[in-house]
């Protein structure tokens, strides 16, 4: 059964394989899968610290929030991403949200992402959120239903600055 885990050097190989995969099928190249693989190969250690930088205690820097990336994996293989905002800035309330997350191009259409989300709505509940804000594009009827399925009551559809394609924000409540 896929958990979601803290970024690690145990999956290094898996999660170097996603890169690769991501960028060869120019596939939905997510913030993480379009990292450089020989860079991520250098220094792997300074990746994964980078990924957890604004993790609590951390106090970040003015625009940021207090963040975590988790992985969803199964086993040895890593299957996709989480991230999780502990709060908003004004920037995340229009564009971002509290969650996102991508699942590496061979495992999408299998329940992975709505998996993960759900697991990350449980990491939210832990960190003591009551609601959260998902975004996605509106042309992106796989995340839309990942969302929906998970709970999300759409707040509606938005144009952004310094983004090409209009979003939808939903919102869900943690019971």
């Amino acid at each position: 059964m896929p958990i979601l885990v803290p970024p690690a050097e145990q999956y290094r190989d898996s999660f170097l394989e996603a890169v690769r995969e991501a960028q060869q099928t120019g596939s939905g190249l997510g913030d993480t899968l379009s990292a450089d693989p020989a860079e991520l190969e250098r220094d792997f250690p300074a990746f994964l610290a980078h990924l957890r930088r604004f993790e609590p205690p951390a106090v970040p820097p003015d625009g940021f929030v207090n963040s975590e990336y988790l992985w969803l994996v199964d086993g040895e293989t890593y299957l996709g991403r989480v991230s999780i905002r502990h709060t908003l800035n004004a920037r995340l309330r229009e564009f971002g949200g509290h969650i996102g997350y991508e699942i590496r191009p061979s495992m999408r259409r299998r329940g992975y992402a709505t998996l993960a989300l759900r697991l990350a709505l449980e990491r939210a509940r832990a960190l003591g959120l009551t609601r959260v804000l998902v975004t996605c594009d509106v042309d992106n009827v796989g995340s839309r239903r990942v969302i929906e399925v998970n709970g999300g009551e759409l707040e509606g559809e938005f144009r952004v600055p310094d983004y090409e394609k209009e979003i939808r924000r939903y919102w869900i409540t943690l019971a």
